[in-house]
Order: structure tokens, then sequence, then C-alpha cells
């Protein structure tokens, strides 16, 4: 097992890609701590994780609240004594047209799909000093962050920021053992397009665009965050990796098969 005995933490595992990628972790020897402001859902999720018999505990945090989030860090290390791994996938998204955009929404997005992010991993990496050892931050972006959809601006703006943070805190913690990676998923099968899978023209837009010829699964981004939070990418900071089944190496558009 690739990660025997790390601590980690997943934001956002209430679920989709979060659920998957703690699901991941726990199941290559990580004790996992599993973070969300949905109780009720996040509790569950740890518990299906202890069942495996992996050791798991749900701890609430809105990440977007210094204080939660340096909770977050004191509680997983009064439980398991360390962190070596953080996986900073807490996200929201808000759509509407550009001109109809609130200052109130646009604030809300980037509080937590960026400012979130960053006091994330500013807490993690500062644990990570005191400790000593180094460790691994993986933050979650999107191919959003480097191409456009005009419905999403606030999320589209967060993603870039992402990105750039990931640089940033790459380089300023790469002295301390610290290795820091993104992210940046395509379209993922997440509750999110669930919605529309029965919709064959909404789907035909993704397909579209999609050389791979389908969605992604969430254990497909789960399995990078494995490999970005292991010795396998020792050598490997600073980058966002996408997994997005070729969507950003196209320029036009791809026949979708009848």
């Amino acid at each position: 097992m690739r990660l025997k005995d790390k601590v980690a933490i997943v934001t956002g595992a209430a679920g989709g890609i979060g659920l998957a990628c703690a699901q991941r972790l726990a199941s290559e020897g990580a004790k996992v701590v599993l973070s969300d402001v949905a109780v009720e859902q996040g509790e569950r999720a740890a518990e299906s994780i202890q069942e495996t018999g992996a050791d798991a505990l749900f701890i609430a945090c809105d990440v977007g609240d210094k204080g939660q989030v340096d909770a977050l860090i004191a509680g997983t290390v009064a439980a398991f004594g360390r962190l070596d791994c953080v996986v900073a996938n807490a996200g929201i998204v808000h759509a509407c047209d550009f001109l109809d955009l609130e200052e109130a929404d646009f604030d809300r997005v980037l509080r937590v799909n960026l400012k979130g992010v960053f006091l994330t991993g500013q807490a993690a990496a500062r644990q990570m000093v005191a400790q000593g050892g180094g460790g691994t931050i993986i933050n979650m972006s999107s191919v959003n962050a480097v191409m456009a959809i005009p419905s999403i601006t606030p999320y589209v703006v967060a993603k870039g920021g992402v990105n750039q943070l990931t640089k940033t805190m790459s380089i300023s913690l790469a002295d301390k053992g610290i290795r820091v990676n993104g992210i940046g998923p395509g379209s993922i099968m997440t509750d999110v397009l669930k919605k529309v899978a029965n919709d064959k023209s909404a789907m035909d837009k993704i397909m579209m665009r999609t050389p791979l010829g389908r969605v992604g699964e969430p254990d497909e981004i789960a399995k990078v965050a494995v490999f970005l939070a292991s010795d396998d990418s020792s050598y490997i900071t600073g980058q966002t990796i996408y997994p997005d089944g070729g969507r950003m190496a196209l320029n036009y558009t791809m026949p979708v098969p009848e």
C-alpha cells in the first residue's frame, strides 16, 4: 500500500470526487479525515470507509472560515498524531448570466473555492512544518481554470486562482519538503452531471468536446490524487494534471456517435 500509516484530510468529502478521493486514499493505507459542511452525509461517508476496516473520521468544516479550518487540522492531529496529505477539494458553483451576477454570489464562490483552498493549504503546511518530514498538498482545480464557461464566471475565476496558488505554494514550500500540485478534472459523473445524464442534448454537448467519448468517473480523479500523494510523484511539484478525456487538447468539436 502506497500510503500506509499516512494521515490525510479531504475537504468536500461527503460525496462525489471528494468521497472517491477519501475512499481511494484509505484503500492505499491512509488514515483519512473527511470534512464537509454536509454533516449527516459526511458522517455516513466516513462510516462507509470505516466498514472496510480503514481508519476514518468526519470533522465538519466550512473551509472559508479560518477558525474552522484550524480546528480541522487540530482535530486531525488529535485523532491521528500528525498530518501528511491534504486534498483541498471543497467547492461550489453559481450559474447565471454575467450581467446578472451579484457581488454576493461572486464573493461566496471565491470564499469557498479560492480562499478555502488557501486557508486549508496554509494551515496544513504549518502543521507539516511543525512536525517535520514534509508532506503533500493537492488542490482541486478544473479544466475551467484555463478555459471558460461564461455562465459560471465566479467558478472559472476561482479555479484560475487555484492554479496560480498551487504554483506559489509549491515554490514557497519546496524547501520544507512539501510538494503542492493540482488536479483539473474535465466532465466527471458527479451529482451535478447526473442531473442531466438522461438529457441527450446536454450530454451530446459534453461528448462533442470529449475525445475519449465518455465522461469520467470520480474514482479516476481519485487515482490521480493517490499518485500525487504518494512517492510515485516524488519529483513533481507546482503542476496541475488534467484528467479530462482529452478535452483541453481539442480545438474544435467531435461528432457524437448515434
